[in-house]
């Protein structure tokens, strides 16, 4: 059994949207991102979607950033409508005026298993391992100008902005 380019995109890019959803505090866009029925074991957390946004949302809540990077992914079917995808990435979560430990960097691993419902590509079951952490000193970070565009953790982020604007 192989996959087609189109169900290698989509499911890359469902994993892609789950962290555009994350870092921009997006409740529906991670919803979007997983069957009902799905579920995600994540750090301590272990059950379905739902308790899962309220888990993560809890937890984001404690930062004033957060930043996923996806590096490596490999994609393998697994019968017909069925693919686990294994991301590796980076999430960098800061606090501004916050303890030394809310100022974190976190290589992990995205275990997916996909499923295409309804001509539609979505995590069934997710487990997210962590393989390292480091906590970063708030003095170590650079302070940008003020002048710079910063991202938003909601939907006034520039992304969401319409097509040809700046935001």
């Amino acid at each position: 059994m192989t996959l087609s380019a189109e169900d290698h995109l989509a499911i890359t890019a469902t994993v892609l949207r789950y962290c555009r959803g994350i870092d921009r505090m997006d409740r529906e866009l991670v919803r979007s991102c997983y069957h009902p029925d799905a579920t995600d074991s994540h750090g301590s957390f272990q059950g379905g979607v739902e308790e899962y946004l309220d888990w993560a949302w809890r937890l984001l809540g404690r930062y004033t950033m957060t930043m996923h990077y996806i590096a490596n992914q490999l994609v393998e079917p697994c019968g017909d409508g069925r693919a686990r995808c294994e991301s590796y990435g980076v999430a960098v979560h800061r606090t501004e005026g916050g303890e030394a430990r809310g100022n974190l960097t976190t290589g992990f691993r995205f275990v997916d298993d996909f499923e295409r419902r309804g001509g539609e590509w979505r995590v069934h079951r997710r487990v997210a391992t962590t393989e390292w952490s480091r906590v970063d000193r708030e003095d170590d970070r650079w302070a940008w100008p003020a002048s710079f565009v910063t991202g938003h953790r909601d939907l006034s982020d520039p992304v969401y902005a319409p097509w040809g604007s700046d935001g």
